[in-house]
């Protein structure tokens, strides 16, 4: 479970709440990127969430129900690690765009991970491994919970986030011209899980490259983290 916000107005504002279960996560802030990490029992921390200094941001929510064209076929990129790439900026958003354009890419075996990425620009990439992907040059907002967009409500999963994405929907639909920080986390607080908990809410202000986030629903206890410009 997860849900993901990219918001255009004055400013550019992405929000990302990461809802998982029996993981080990920490938040590292590092002078290139606030990464959300994952303790993987082969790999060790993997930075597989949040934002950079470039302005880029990573999320990565898992689709529900799981559908089998997202496995590995022997060809193509992994999901994963094009996330990586662009929030490590190893690639570009419009690079990654060009190989979803080009090549097939594919989740791991039983799980399809799915990628909502934004750049400083505020365009937004979805893929959806196996389904294909959406690119949206700086929209007013973009949602993404645990459903593919391209078969929204048509299969129902008790993880899937319709609730969640329509009440962010409604939110957004009335943001003013004047969304910021605060009326981010208002979404985010309104979307947070409890069963599979959410773990960490961020907040990206891309224009002013700063980085907000809590963690485990703590709405009073926001850290933060400024890059510098360059």
């Amino acid at each position: 479970m997860c849900t993901s916000i990219v918001v255009n107005k004055k400013k550019t504002i992405v929000g990302w709440n990461l809802d998982i279960l029996d993981m080990e996560h920490r938040v590292r802030p590092a002078d290139d990127g606030v990464f959300i990490e994952i303790n993987d029992a082969k790999e060790g921390w993997l930075p597989l969430f949040g934002a950079n200094s470039r302005g880029d941001f990573v999320g990565m929510p898992t689709c529900w129900p799981f559908d089998a064209r997202s496995n590995p076929t022997g060809n193509g990129h992994n999901i994963i690690m094009l996330d990586i790439d662009l929030l490590l900026q190893k690639k570009t958003l419009q690079e990654i765009k060009t190989i979803a354009d080009t090549e097939p890419i594919f989740s791991i075996p039983g799980v399809t991970f799915m990628s909502a990425l934004s750049d400083a620009d505020g365009n937004v990439l979805h893929i959806i491994p196996g389904q294909g992907h959406q690119y949206f040059e700086k929209p007013d907002y973009k949602i993404m919970t645990n459903f593919s967009p391209f078969k929204q409500d048509s299969e129902v999963h008790p993880w899937m986030g319709w609730d969640r994405y329509k009440k962010a929907e409604s939110m957004l639909q009335n943001a003013s011209d004047g969304f910021d920080v605060d009326d981010c986390f208002a979404i985010l607080k309104a979307v947070a899980q409890e069963v599979c908990p959410t773990v960490v809410s961020m907040v990206y202000d891309v224009t002013c490259r700063a980085v907000y986030w809590c963690e485990h629903r703590q709405w009073t206890n926001i850290k933060t983290h400024q890059f510098r410009f360059t």
